[in-house]
């Protein structure tokens, strides 16, 4: 729809125009991409509003239109997400692609990504175990974790160098057996120390921690947080474009992929 105004624009740099058609011109453009805009977005409020199976409303958080004409992008409360026709009769699972000059592009990562930087910047500093070292960061991810993985206590380790290569990381909690788990006790615990960096390093070691876990924390919040973004299992790094990367990565490794092969 844009490419109408982009043509416009494009024919009145190839003629000579005046100052008043050039105006008329692109206000004739934008009138014509405004109506399939409204329409779009008044299918995608109903979509939302009636989308049900089997007789029941589905949890849908939002809908939007893609660029594919008649199809939607569905996003439940649960954090899952397809694709749906207008009136809801038919559903498409899977992720959606562009096919451009230079490849495809995934729109459906895409759209994840924005969802994972929009929802990591809802967590607070102060509810992040944080190691930074004692330069300033040129980059930092967000690492979900669990002191009983044995890839996340690996990556523990390479947290000294991540930070001398300008990588600072913060840990958000996410014990994959549950929150009932020996694992949710220990980070629980490890929020409720003092000095929750040095503590989490205690538990990563699989030092046993012996402070309480029932101050307020945010153990249960970021598990849950976790869940809605994808994670299904520690270490999930996520960069700073929301992409989320599963599993132990070395250092230099997460450098490039941060632009930082010569940190």
């Amino acid at each position: 729809m844009l490419n109408i105004i982009r043509e416009v624009e494009e024919r009145m740099r190839q003629r000579t125009v005046t100052p008043a058609l050039r105006s008329a011109l692109l206000t004739l453009a934008v009138a014509s991409v405004l109506p399939f805009t409204a329409h779009a977005d008044a299918t995608a409020d109903q979509l939302r509003e009636s989308l049900s199976v089997n007789g029941q409303a589905m949890p849908v958080e939002q809908v939007s239109a893609t660029p594919m004409d008649g199809i939607y992008h569905v996003r439940l409360e649960s954090g899952e997400s397809f694709y749906s026709n207008a009136d809801g009769s038919h559903f498409l699972v899977g992720d959606l692609f562009e096919n451009t000059d230079t490849g495809l592009v995934n729109l459906t990562e895409q759209a994840k990504n924005q969802e994972r930087v929009a929802a990591l910047a809802s967590v607070p500093e102060s509810e992040r175990v944080v190691y930074r070292g004692v330069e300033e960061p040129k980059a930092t991810v967000v690492v979900f974790t669990d002191p009983t993985c044995p890839y996340c206590e690996r990556l523990h380790e390479a947290v000294p160098e991540l930070n001398e290569r300008g990588i600072a990381v913060h840990y958000l909690a996410f014990p994959r057996a549950g929150l009932d788990s020996a694992a949710a006790t220990s980070m629980q615990q490890a929020w409720c120390s003092d000095n929750p960096s040095e503590a989490m390093t205690r538990a990563q070691q699989r030092q046993p921690l012996t402070g309480p876990a029932d101050c307020d924390n945010p153990v249960a919040e970021q598990y849950n947080l976790g869940m809605a973004l994808g994670v299904q299992g520690t270490p999930a790094i996520i960069l700073p474009d929301g992409q989320l990367v599963p599993g132990y990565v070395p250092p230099e490794r997460l450098a490039a992929m941060l632009g930082l092969d010569d940190a």
